[in-house]
């Protein structure tokens, strides 16, 4: 591929890091000060309090939800986008609760805020929204009603580092929020997620879920010692609080990430110069250019057609394909989750239809590269394929 959905996200520096630390005689290689130095200096990045390095961001969604059925073991409703990545859904179900779905502002690609409001009842449990490609999937008046309701806001930033409302940074607005470093993203540490709040009791228990629920590996010496109060039959290093997960880091992961977070705002900042510059030269008479860009940190550019055409995209997809242009058809999570067969049984039959805007993005909407050393005569070479459809 001339133009790959990513270039060059790991460096020499990043993998130099490593390699020192593997110099060492005796080189620690599991859970350690590594991850530990990673997640603070990502707290402090971020601007939250608590944050807890995971093996994937789909497992940040998985223990956010795990948390939430802590609060509700009943279930209830948790409200989704039909437009995300499967493993939002798929924690949903997999923790007993009901997805409840919304299309998207085609604007954002976020959740459609009228809709949400609409959707709310005394059955919710919480609004799982995802800023869709580095978009900023939020509004003042789902925030207020969120805080008007006291229903808890949980944000899938995954794929939106450094992407801001009014200023402040996505994953600081919810009640929990989770961030991806797989390989594609904003910064990568091969594999990785993370789980950021403010809430020091979720923390406490993300960090016990993360590892077989073992109390021990709670840092809050109180909660340790009821634990081991309440159970004296138990060896104390081995008292386990909830049916949990492996789904720890390593120290490489560790390495990785302080590596990469050094250089995350300056990427972000040639990302976004990028797509200002792509959305300028792409011919607005064929494609959607009328993005929310106000905080946007986009890894990679959305290109969606302004009609329904099958000819057309058709011949897209040839163009790119003849040019060396990497895409991925239907943008996050390849379109309309409720389409797919996970679901089946779950939603009624042909519940699709009613997202006509998720649908368009189904059939009409792409994603292709951008990373920070896609130089300006690249981006201005992309144009001019797509534009001469």
């Amino acid at each position: 591929m001339k133009f790959p959905l990513m270039r060059n996200n790991i460096h020499r520096e990043d993998l130099d890091a490593v390699i020192e630390h593997l110099r060492q005689d005796d080189p620690i290689l599991t859970n350690g000060t590594q991850v530990r130095a990673f997640e603070a200096e990502w707290s402090q990045w971020l601007g939250v309090k608590y944050s807890v390095f995971l093996n994937s961001g789909a497992s940040s969604n998985l223990l956010t939800m795990a948390v939430l059925k802590i609060r509700y073991p009943e279930g209830g409703e948790v409200i989704v986008p039909p437009l995300t990545w499967s493993s939002d859904i798929s924690s949903v179900l997999q923790n007993g609760f009901t997805p409840v779905f919304v299309d998207i502002d085609p604007r954002t690609l976020g959740m459609d805020t009228k809709q949400v409001i609409d959707k709310l009842t005394d059955n919710t449990r919480a609004v799982f929204l995802t800023h869709v490609q580095g978009f900023d999937g939020l509004t003042d008046e789902l925030i207020d009603a969120l805080k008007q309701r006291k229903i808890p806001l949980i944000e899938d930033a995954c794929e939106s580092h450094g992407a801001t409302h009014n200023g402040q940074k996505l994953g600081t607005f919810g009640w929990i929020s989770n961030f991806s470093f797989y390989y594609a993203h904003h910064m990568s540490t091969i594999e990785g997620g993370m789980v950021c709040t403010d809430d020091e009791a979720v923390y406490q228990q993300v960090r016990m879920l993360r590892s077989h629920g073992m109390v021990r590996e709670s840092d809050n010496m109180d909660l340790r010692t009821r634990y081991q109060t309440d159970n004296p039959e138990l060896n104390p290093e081995f008292i386990f609080a909830y049916p949990a997960y492996n789904m720890r880091n390593t120290e490489i992961g560790g390495i990785m990430g302080r590596s990469q977070l050094k250089r995350l705002d300056a990427n972000i900042v040639r990302r976004t110069e990028n797509l200002h510059r792509f959305l300028s030269r792409l011919d607005s008479d064929k494609y959607r250019t009328d993005f929310k860009l106000e905080g946007s940190s986009n890894y990679a550019f959305n290109l969606v057609l302004k009609t329904s055409d099958e000819a057309f995209v058709l011949r897209l997809m040839d163009k790119m394909r003849e040019h060396g242009i990497e895409y991925r058809r239907g943008s996050s999570g390849g379109g309309n989750q409720v389409r797919q067969p996970y679901l089946e049984g779950l939603v009624p039959e042909g519940h699709y239809r009613e997202f006509p805007e998720t649908e368009h993005i189904h059939f009409y909407g792409f994603y292709i590269g951008n990373f920070p050393d896609l130089r300006d005569e690249e981006v201005d070479e992309i144009c001019a394929i797509l534009n001469a459809v």
